[in-house]
């Protein structure tokens, strides 16, 4: 393309050119004084997930929402159950009474999406991403893609983003992850997908994490993360305590990335408020190690 040179033709332009470079430059230098994003370990970026249907105390909208507050938390990811969808709209008013953000939706519900509409919140939809049938892996992302591209529509109508969520099988290994969301992104436009991606459901990619992570990283919307030993043993373990989470959460962090940390109860048996104590206490343990 050939460059256009721009000749000023009176003091007057020349002037008003001086101004508009100063101008631009002031606010280059305004957007490179900006502070670096919030470590993503703080409490501000972490969002509690698995908290509805696993919660032993079986919390209502409001107790859930003061229980967060009481921890700190601020971003919540809603899971649910067939007796919560009478309680959705409940759900929304508690989180904004508490000031928390609304930052995913599990799967879909034609229930839940007038009330994206009614109450102006935009979450995310976590999608499980589809393992279908096929003769090779191009031909499974497709049918995948297509399978996945009428909740992508709808959401992209709401304004929402849709991230596909690995919950094992071919549906969950990093790679088809990222074909899939390449597919609905180039061959349907849907500018509007992305990647949430499990620790609970990785156990297989611990030895090859950091290249799994630099395969998804362009897409990654929210990372929840988890206790990791080998062979899954436990699958929910409190963050600390496992052999692996720890070079996980260090490549991770020097990756670059930026985006919110999802963390657990996931565990029915337990107070959620409890779990997420625990998990929180061992986040900062190990964000101390880190930063030493």
């Amino acid at each position: 393309m050939r460059r256009q040179h721009l000749r000023v033709r009176s003091p007057l332009a020349a002037l008003a050119m001086t101004c508009a470079v100063g101008c631009l430059a002031a606010s280059l230098a305004v957007e490179a004084a900006e502070p670096a994003p919030a470590d993503i370990f703080a409490a501000d970026n972490l969002v509690a997930w698995c908290i509805v249907p696993f919660d032993a105390q079986h919390r209502g909208p409001e107790e859930r929402a003061a229980m967060l507050d009481r921890l700190g938390l601020k971003r919540v990811a809603y899971d649910w159950r067939a007796e919560h969808v009478a309680t959705f709209e409940e759900e929304i008013h508690a989180y904004q009474r508490h000031g928390l953000e609304f930052l995913a939706f599990w799967s879909w519900h034609p229930e839940f999406a007038p009330l994206v509409k009614q109450h102006d919140i935009h979450p995310q939809f976590w999608i499980t991403n589809p393992s279908p049938d096929g003769a090779n892996d191009d031909e499974r992302a497709a049918k995948a893609a297509e399978q996945l591209l009428p909740i992508v529509r709808q959401a992209a109508e709401l304004d929402c983003q849709v991230g596909l969520y690995n919950h094992g099988g071919w549906g969950g290994e990093p790679a088809n992850l990222v074909a899939v969301c390449e597919r609905l992104r180039d061959t349907h436009d849907a500018r509007n997908v992305g990647i949430v991606y499990n620790f609970h459901h990785g156990h297989d990619h611990i030895t090859d994490f950091a290249d799994s992570l630099k395969l998804m990283l362009p897409m990654l919307l929210c990372v929840n993360i988890n206790g990791m030993n080998d062979r899954a043993e436990p699958k929910i373990l409190t963050l600390g305590e496992g052999r692996h989470e720890i070079d996980m959460l260090r490549t991770l962090k020097a990756s670059g990335y930026v985006g919110p940390i999802g963390i657990l109860d996931h565990r029915p048996e337990t107070d959620s408020e409890e779990t997420l104590r625990e998990n929180l206490a061992g986040l900062r343990g190990i964000a101390d190690r880190l930063a030493e």
